[in-house]
């Protein structure tokens, strides 16, 4: 499989993205380390040959940070795991700018409110970040939580969604 890969700024720093040939998401993040890229994406869609191009996806991060929370939305994303790890990507994907959930909520929302850990490792093992916006996840006190790319960035992104501005 061949992939495009794009490094865009941002506010919060360079967001690199990796996309198929059909435009789909494999992995995005806040770094210009295409590699680390590459190693977030499940192993039986990691492309064998990349290429530095202009994606739509880079379009819709650049629409994201002027303002147009929603020009994410409509893009599509490509990841592999278990049936639960399908559902909590899907899911996080309808979680709206600004209302952000708890990992309990999030557990709940899922079927399941006891998997909270479930949920929490659902959130770490997203590879397409932004586009899946596993950073709208807090702890049941509303502190942050982990973020694979920063605090800061994931409190950027909250207090940008108009979502409470946290510790």
């Amino acid at each position: 499989m061949t992939a495009t890969v794009q490094t865009v700024d941002t506010a919060d720093g360079a967001f690199t993205l990796v996309t198929d040939a059909d435009g789909s998401v494999l992995a995005s993040g806040w770094t210009a380390d295409v590699d680390a890229m590459l190693s977030r994406i499940h192993p039986s869609l990691r492309p064998e040959d990349v290429h530095v191009g202009d994606t739509a996806a880079a379009d819709a991060v650049r629409g994201y940070y002027d303002g147009d929370l929603a020009a994410i939305d409509a893009v599509p994303v490509r990841q592999r795991g278990t049936e639960l790890q399908l559902a909590g990507w899907s899911a996080l994907r309808r979680v709206a700018p600004g209302a952000p959930l708890t990992y309990t909520g999030f557990a709940a929302a899922l079927g399941s409110p006891r998997a909270v850990r479930a949920a929490a490792s659902i959130c770490a093992r997203n590879a397409p970040a932004l586009f899946v916006p596993c950073h709208r996840v807090l702890r049941g006190d509303g502190s942050l939580g982990g973020f694979a790319w920063g605090l800061d960035v994931k409190r950027a992104l909250l207090a940008r969604e108009g979502g409470e501005t946290l510790l």
